[in-house]
């Protein structure tokens, strides 16, 4: 039972009234919901001669009285006042007890709320005001537990500017009155436990501001579990920890770099990937029954997920979350959440997630003025406000607000085993004046644009998600010259350990949305890339925002007739797989999607029966399986010693050839590709080493759709020096095609 320490008098005042009484004023603010410390009022108080006042609000109830709870006769009755609260003094041992209540509908017996004690401590109150709660998502939010000996549910939030917080939902009737937290002052955390709230239940949090203004309900910031939208209810979370069977996965998943692995990456938005029959979204089970096959089918790695924190608008993709702990009801339960990744790992793919720290929507019941004020965003709209999406921007130098979300990015790691996260916006986050005109953006100390809170703070999320769970990738889509976005935080880099490379993604696509005819004079945007490849560690992204929005689909960018566009989409491909960097491919274009991605809707998979979509399909799976296979490929990919250039100036035939190389003295690989509609027969080449290299892939083969034109299965490096080699072939290039060459049989 909850003793505090003050005690109160037992004694009569000079009026008469017994002052262990509560006073009108408190009752009125108890029923009114504005008292400021409701656990002063109600609940157990212990009284100066050693008995006892107990006060509870019961606003259904006619009778109230007090029982052991360990069963027994009743121990006395409270009085009622008026208005539902009811009061008593009591002597003899303080125990812990139950309240029974009585109306004319029956009885019933419940545990009071007011008499437990806090749920958080000291500790947390401290580590939060520091900034370094790493686990402030096992204190904040909702959790199931037994407390001081009933079963019920710990209640805490962090909204230091209220005047009052109450916890209301499915086990008090929605009522703002029945639950009224606890504040502690050293941090703003308000707690409250409590009984009988199960899993399950919705429940939100009611807010009185700063000022006495009441503001809209709010959704529970750390909540585990929402509601389906559009309904905005936070639901408590099973507690019950899962069953994972992934140890030898996430033993190895720590052995060695990322940057010397293969890396493969399918992003999914799983909303569309597939519908179910009616129109409706997949479970996580059937996501699992279908996406990881599929995946493994066609040799990805990785399949990196659309954010899935709870968001209110399907339009916006997730990358408008509200609650950043829970998995989206859209799927299902989070422990469904957790069967998918656990499963992806059976099959031996890792899963990476999109993680949304630069920005927030302002809906009503989310972050926006959360205590009445502003809390997790940055007061002044300069740094506060994001032009580009009508969306509230973190404060990153509140010690607080960082902490919040370095704990989550934690949580993702911790309880659903992710194996990284590709940060959002990034570039956003960095500079003060993005998307900003002169007089719209705050500069920092030094007068410059650079947002030091931010880079404060993504160092720091590097830093601890790399100590705390060895062998994950943190990902950064950063889209300007930044320099050191890979680099590690003590080499004065941000410490990412990927950066996703935008201007490769950019020229390359613009490339090949050129006619051939006009490819001669743009030769540089394929070229341009290598001169930067290796200041920073990649990943080469063709990714959602690349066939949305008019953009069209990669397929449909090209130009030509059928065969033209999905040869030169073929050849592209094996430019991205075969080209020093990490690969990530966005759904629909491994079968050569036609229409523009839309998200409302499945993808046409029907397009997969025909022959040019079937033979994209093939040439993935064929092109996975030589990367993950071919040490050349992915050894030294963010390495210069992996590539050598051999043909870099063919503009007038549009041809390029470079080598790579595992860095360990293993085969070397040739990648010959050829931008025009005419074959190139006869093709000398520079080879670094003599005899026999096998055609490994050809994307002109006829299992792809393609003419068959080819060198017959390997070419014999047989001739002189040339390109700067000590050895040479010549070799056929096929028409929008391209060839890899492995030295050996």
């Amino acid at each position: 039972m909850r003793e505090p320490a003050k005690r109160e008098s037992s004694g009569r005042d000079p009026t008469g009234r017994e002052p262990w009484r509560a006073t009108d004023a408190d009752i009125t603010a108890v029923l009114d919901a504005r008292h400021g410390d409701a656990f002063a009022v109600l609940g157990p108080h212990p009284l100066q001669d050693g008995s006892r006042a107990i006060r509870a609000f019961a606003p259904h109830a006619e009778t109230l009285e007090i029982v052991a709870r360990d069963g027994g006769a009743p121990l006395g009755a409270l009085v009622h006042r008026r208005g539902g609260f009811f009061e008593g003094r009591f002597e003899g041992p303080a125990i812990p007890y139950r309240l029974r209540a009585t109306n004319s509908g029956g009885e019933w017996d419940y545990d009071d709320a007011y008499s437990f004690g806090p749920t958080v401590g000291e500790t947390d109150d401290y580590l939060l005001v520091e900034g370094t709660h790493r686990r402030l998502y096992e204190k904040l939010g909702a959790h199931f537990r037994v407390h001081e000996g009933a079963e019920g549910t710990a209640f805490a939030v962090w909204a230091p500017d209220a005047r009052r917080v109450s916890i209301i939902g499915d086990f008090n009737d929605w009522d703002g009155r029945r639950a009224q937290m606890r504040k502690r002052v050293d941090s703003g955390i308000w707690d409250f436990f409590m009984p009988g709230a199960r899993p399950g239940m919705r429940y939100k949090f009611e807010i009185v501001g700063p000022e006495g203004e009441l503001a809209p309900l709010k959704a529970d910031p750390f909540g585990q579990r929402s509601e389906m939208r559009p309904s905005t209810a936070s639901v408590i979370a099973d507690p019950a920890p899962f069953k994972w069977t992934d140890g030898e996965w996430m033993a190895k998943r720590a052995e060695g770099q990322w940057r010397r692995k293969p890396m493969s990456t399918y992003e999914v938005h799983l909303g569309s990937w597939r519908r179910a029959e009616d129109g409706g979204f997949y479970s996580w089970d059937r996501l699992a029954d279908e996406l990881i096959p599929y995946l493994v089918d066609l040799g990805f790695t990785h399949v990196e997920l659309l954010p899935v924190s709870e968001h209110p608008l399907d339009a916006s993709w997730g990358y408008q979350p509200i609650g950043l702990f829970a998995p989206t009801a859209r799927f299902g339960a989070p422990e469904g959440f957790a069967r998918f990744v656990d499963r992806a790992h059976a099959a031996g793919i890792g899963v990476i997630l999109d993680w949304v720290p630069a920005h927030f929507p302002t809906d009503s019941h989310g972050l926006a003025h959360f205590d009445g004020r502003p809390l997790y965003e940055h007061a002044d709209p300069r740094r506060g406000f994001h032009p580009d999406w009508n969306t509230a921007i973190y404060d990153f130098g509140r010690r607080e607000v960082a902490n919040v979300l370095h704990a989550n990015a934690l949580y993702w790691l911790d309880r659903f085993h992710l194996d990284g996260l590709r940060v959002d916006a990034v570039a956003s986050m960095l500079y003060l004046d993005y998307s900003r005109r002169d007089g719209e953006w705050l500069p920092n100390a030094r007068g410059g644009r650079e947002n030091d809170d931010a880079v404060a703070f993504l160092r720091k999320a590097n830093e601890l998600c790399y100590a705390d769970h060895p062998g994950v990738a943190m990902i950064a889509e950063e889209s300007t010259a930044w320099p050191g976005v890979s680099q590690p935080v003590d080499a004065g880099g941000l410490g990412f350990g990927f950066k996703w490379n935008m201007g490769w993604m950019h020229d390359a696509l613009e490339y090949v949305t050129k006619e051939p005819v006009h490819r001669r004079w743009h030769h540089d945007l394929m070229t341009f890339g290598l001169l930067y490849a290796f200041s920073e560690n990649f990943v080469l992204p063709i990714s959602h925002d690349e066939v949305v929005h008019g953009k069209r689909s990669v397929v449909s960018k090209i130009p030509g007739d059928e065969w033209q566009r999905f040869a030169t989409a073929r050849a592209f491909y094996a430019w991205m797989w075969a080209h020093p960097g990490k690969k990530l491919l966005f759904m629909g274009q491994e079968f050569g999607q036609t229409t523009e991605w839309n998200f409302a809707e499945a993808l046409p998979w029907w397009l997969a029966d025909h022959p040019p979509h079937r033979g994209m399909q093939a040439l993935f799976r064929d092109m996975n399986r030589l990367y993950r296979d071919v040490p050349a490929l992915h050894a030294r990919d963010c390495e210069p010693e992996g590539f050598s250039w051999v043909v870099v100036d063919d503009r007038d035939q549009s041809a390029f050839v470079f080598l790579r190389f595992d860095g360990d003295g293993g085969p070397p690989l040739a990648a010959a590709f050829n931008f025009t509609p005419v074959p190139r027969e006869g093709y000398r080449i520079g080879l670094p080493r003599a005899g026999r290299w096998r055609e490994a892939l050809n994307t002109d083969a006829a299992a792809y759709w393609g003419t068959g034109k080819g060198n017959l299965g390997a070419v014999e490096a047989s001739g002189g020096p040339s390109h700067g080699q000590p050895h040479s072939a010549e070799i056929v290039i096929p028409p929008l095609g391209a060839v890899w060459l492995v030295h050996g049989d």
